[in-house]
């Protein structure tokens, strides 16, 4: 029987600022057309914070019955280190799906019903990263969905069932915030190449190599704040956000100068905490603007 910090652990709180900050950014970008709506933006977050639960209770999942978390670096793996059963990590999982599925029941019924279809992609996307006969997370698609999910999805999802409207600041916005939500798994995959190329896990870092991957994750670093200079150009403000660019520094002079391992743990919290910042500072300054 796995502990409570335990399932805590495995819920991996770190990952949370990928759900967070596009709900940030997008119901800035709402309230800067006069469309902020409090409750419509916590369910939203709600939605967003079980979704990402959920694919990671649902990744500790499939990977550890398959066999890829028998050796790895990184946050404890429930199944893997056998810590707690398939069965119970697997219904952690549902219980979480379940929990994003009524509150976009909620939303839907709110604001559109076809928006019911878009929670459903999301979970489907969610389940299948690595879950199902043959997972897309295994194929090197990964960082498409976490783009298009957790990025533009998440952001300009939020804007929309405020505002009632997709803007170009929160599509921006939404290009940002994937960027570094895939900065996030390409330093996690790029931990994982040698256990995951063992486990014939093709992730797009193993199909890259290291050295490509590292200017990849610089590259999505980069793109990240050249979305706040675009969307500066219609809200000046936001040239604020810049300001949060100074603790990308240290995650990505240890990405370029070879850090591997352990030693990347570091990186991934930093790039997390980056996305959190990066993203409420978007909020913040489209709201005022």
């Amino acid at each position: 029987m796995a502990t409570a910090s335990e399932w805590l652990e495995g819920a991996r709180p770190r990952t949370l600022p990928a759900a967070i900050a596009p709900v940030a950014a997008g119901t800035g970008a709402a309230a800067a057309v006069d469309g902020f709506h409090l409750g419509r933006a916590l369910l939203a977050l709600l939605v967003a914070v079980a979704l990402q639960v959920a694919v990671n209770y649902a990744n500790d999942y499939s990977d550890g019955v398959r066999g890829t978390d028998a050796d790895r670096v990184g946050p404890l793996r429930l199944v893997g280190s056998r810590v707690a059963s398939p069965a119970a990590v697997k219904r952690a999982a549902l219980l979480s799906f379940l929990v994003a599925a009524v509150a976009g029941l909620a939303l839907s019924l709110l604001v559109a019903w076809w928006l019911l279809l878009v929670g459903a992609a999301c979970i489907v996307a969610a389940w299948y990263y690595t879950g199902g006969r043959s997972p897309y997370g295994y194929r090197g698609l990964g960082e498409v969905s976490v783009f298009v999910f957790f990025g533009l999805v998440a952001t300009i999802g939020t804007t929309y069932v405020q505002a009632g409207e997709v803007t170009t600041a929160s599509v921006l916005a939404g290009v940002g915030c994937g960027a570094l939500a895939c900065a996030i798994l390409v330093a996690n995959n790029l931990r994982d190449i040698p256990t995951d190329s063992a486990a014939a896990k093709l992730t797009l870092a193993v199909r890259l190599g290291d050295r490509r991957t590292r200017l990849l994750y610089v590259g999505l670093v980069f793109t990240a704040y050249a979305m706040v200079v675009l969307i500066a150009i219609d809200h000046l403000l936001v040239m604020v956000t810049l300001g949060t660019a100074l603790p990308a520094i240290r995650p990505v002079l240890g990405v370029l100068f070879g850090a591997k391992g352990r030693e990347l743990v570091p990186v991934l919290k930093e790039t997390g905490l980056l996305l959190l910042v990066y993203g409420t500072a978007l909020g913040i300054t489209l709201a005022l603007s």
